[in-house]
């Protein structure tokens, strides 16, 4: 009993200041100091890559994982707006993904587009363009694109009241034929007239027939500098029907030669509409619209150089 209440019981407290100095800090920095190892690492061989390799860093990452092991369409081809995670979730029901021709349609296009860059490049930098640059006109239209090359009073591009093709001109028209061969989109010429009555003693040669050679002549320097001539889908002469400038149809700016890489749909309804394949309008049946000018249909003419 004696010996129960003479037992003393120490307790022994921790003291306070011991978790200052516990190591789970170290690890954390640690980790701290990994990730941003990590961080500049991945920084630098971006800086170093080049925008094609980072395109593909980008896709492996976007890539599911289902796709990196058994194959199949990239996520970036993927309708989804969540690469890997099924159906569109705002995709309408029925809704129908792009045609063949539409995807086709669009393609064409920006082959166009990826043209008139190309063309704008070239004739800023070839010193056979550049001192033209005010007379050539490039845009994109519902049928294709155009590229016009308009006269000048101070720069003729034909002989005064003649088909025949002046040395600048040659030059411009040689130096394009062989960039038309990087399209395999057709191309239609058109020759323009200002509303000046074409007088040289020949009462059946006029306007019509003028602007037509002048298109004529135009396509073959454009072969003669290495455009293929089964390009050429159709050339025509529009004489003052048609003005650049319709408040002065005097200008000599009207005075131009078009030339029209056909977009693909156009293009296709040309070749319909002339090989028999729609059936022919019947007498008295209007034609639609937009088909009422007067167009000059060529046969191969020869040189007038």
């Amino acid at each position: 009993m004696n010996a129960d209440k003479n037992r003393v019981i120490v307790k022994k407290v921790a003291g306070g200041h011991a978790g200052h100095h516990g190591g789970g800090w170290k690890i954390a920095y640690a980790d701290f100091m990994t990730a941003m190892m990590a961080f500049f690492l991945v920084m630098w061989l971006l800086s170093i890559s080049t925008p094609k390799q980072r395109e593909g860093i980008a896709e492996h990452f976007r890539m599911p994982l289902k796709v990196a092991l058994s194959g199949g369409d990239k996520s970036s081809l993927s309708s989804s707006v969540i690469p890997g995670g099924g159906p569109d979730p705002i995709a309408q029901e029925g809704e129908e993904k792009l045609s063949d021709a539409e995807r086709a349609e669009m393609e064409d296009a920006a082959r166009l587009a990826d043209m008139k860059k190309r063309l704008d490049e070239l004739i800023e930098n070839s010193p056979v363009f550049k001192q033209l640059r005010s007379q050539i006109l490039i845009d994109i239209t519902s049928e294709g694109l155009r590229l016009q090359i308009v006269d000048s009073a101070k720069r003729p591009m034909f002989d005064l009241a003649s088909a025949r093709v002046v040395p600048h001109m040659r030059a411009i028209l040689r130096e394009l034929g062989p960039t038309l061969n990087d399209l395999p989109n057709k191309i239609t010429l058109s020759g323009h007239t200002d509303a000046v009555v074409y007088t040289n003693g020949d009462k059946a040669y006029g306007n019509w027939e003028l602007s037509a050679d002048r298109a004529n002549a135009s396509r073959r320097e454009l072969v003669t500098g290495g455009m293929n001539e089964n390009k050429v889908l159709r050339v025509v002469g529009l004489a003052d029907s048609m003005h650049l400038d319709n408040a002065d149809p005097r200008n000599p700016i009207n005075r131009r030669i078009s030339i029209m890489v056909l977009n693909r749909q156009t293009q296709d309804r040309i070749e319909r509409e002339n090989s028999g394949e729609l059936d022919k309008p019947r007498v008295g049946t209007s034609l639609p619209a937009g088909t009422d000018a007067k167009l000059t249909s060529l046969e191969p003419a020869a040189s007038t150089q």
